[in-house]
């Protein structure tokens, strides 16, 4: 049987994070995934927003790595050439209804430690964006965008040179715990010891870790699935900032992004499924978008939204239930040395990732 040091299951952009953190730390790391690339999952099915760390709870997880990765990944992305840019955004309050909503926001990130939201007029709003149409809005300076793809690649190069490895189409089928290490076993029957394993499985985690053999089930969240669909922007983006509505129970609202060649997209909705691989676009859902664009874009024509891709967001709740923190456990909850779980990465997975790489590094320290 072969033995290595470190594995980390998953090679989206937040388990490629840990592992680059882990083999910084001159540790022996190899990445498994499933899949034959790497970010073929969530990591490659976003809106590739960086964002500011406005909407969680204080004193979570989710606040605290993303603020803290914000200013890592734009570091990064600026050390190692990285498309990106900081673009901006604007969250629009449409009725006087939301008023209110806007002023809870800007508590709500001062209390994160973001602090250089504005409060605009509706005139200030459209002096910025001529085609908005609002009541009042924020202006979120330090929002952006980011080539997560070229993100995950560089990700995967700094493990490499650090001597660590990526190895595709290899999906698990279960672990045991024994002697103080970790046996994996391919679906293939090969078995690799480890002394140290991160569950970075992104959509498939909590699949996973109920085959850990010795892992107590109450501590596996259930898996539900938010799904997201996009729909793409025929012609040319009239907005040159991302435009956010208030935020929804379950995600942030259609919003318009766009990405560094200027493509304007709108989305993700949410869609609750049962399957993590329910990926295909309803373009009967777009009829919906028409209507909740319009809200702060009246000059949406018809026909211009074509239907474009679907993400799935690996939600620990459920539809109608409050939304929870990022799940990071490690052996002070579970009692298994060596093994860190990771549940739950969603937005703000990517803004947090070198945050929660170097997060799980100190947890394994």
């Amino acid at each position: 049987m072969d033995q290595i040091d470190c594995v980390v299951i998953g090679a989206g952009v937040v388990g490629l994070a840990v592992a680059r953190a882990l083999a910084l730390q001159g540790r022996e790391v190899m990445v498994l995934e499933a899949a034959d690339a790497i970010g073929a999952g969530t990591s490659s099915r976003n809106s590739e927003v960086i964002h500011a760390g406005i909407y969680y709870p204080q004193g979570s997880l989710k606040a605290r790595l993303c603020v803290e990765g914000k200013e890592l990944l734009y570091g990064y992305c600026a050390v190692r050439g990285i498309g990106h840019s900081r673009c901006g955004k604007l969250i629009v309050a449409t009725n006087n209804a939301q008023l209110a909503q806007l002023q809870g926001i800007v508590a709500k990130a001062a209390a994160n430690g973001v602090q250089d939201l504005v409060l605009l007029t509706r005139e200030q709003a459209r002096a910025l964006e001529p085609q908005l149409e609002c009541v009042a809005a924020l202006h979120s300076p330090s929002t952006g965008i980011v080539d997560s793809h070229a993100m995950m690649l560089a990700l995967q190069g700094d493990l490499e040179n650090a001597g660590g490895l990526v190895v595709l189409n290899s999906p698990l089928a279960h672990a045991i715990f024994a002697q103080g290490a970790i046996i994996l076993i391919a679906k293939d029957g090969t078995e690799l010891q480890a002394n140290t394993v991160v569950n970075a499985a992104g959509l498939h985690a909590q699949a996973l870790a109920r085959r850990f053999a010795g892992l107590a089930a109450h501590l596996v969240p259930p898996s539900h699935y938010a799904k997201g669909n996009y729909f793409t922007l025929s012609g040319r983006s009239p907005f040159s900032r991302l435009i956010y509505p208030v935020p929804e129970a379950a995600g942030l609202g259609v919003h318009l992004t766009i990405d560094l060649g200027g493509q304007a997209k709108f989305g993700p909705d949410v869609q609750w499924v049962s399957s993590p691989d329910d990926l295909v676009v309803d373009p009967a859902r777009g009829e919906a978008f028409y209507a909740e664009v319009r809200k702060y874009w009246p000059a949406l024509q018809d026909g211009a939204l074509i239907p474009g891709y679907a993400g799935l967001r690996p939600k620990i709740q459920g539809a109608g239930e409050p939304a929870k923190d990022f799940l990071i456990q490690g052996s002070a909850v579970h009692g298994v040395a060596g093994l860190v779980n990771l549940f739950g990465i969603e937005s703000p997975g990517l803004t947090s990732a070198l945050a929660i790489g170097e997060h799980v590094r100190r947890l394994l320290s």
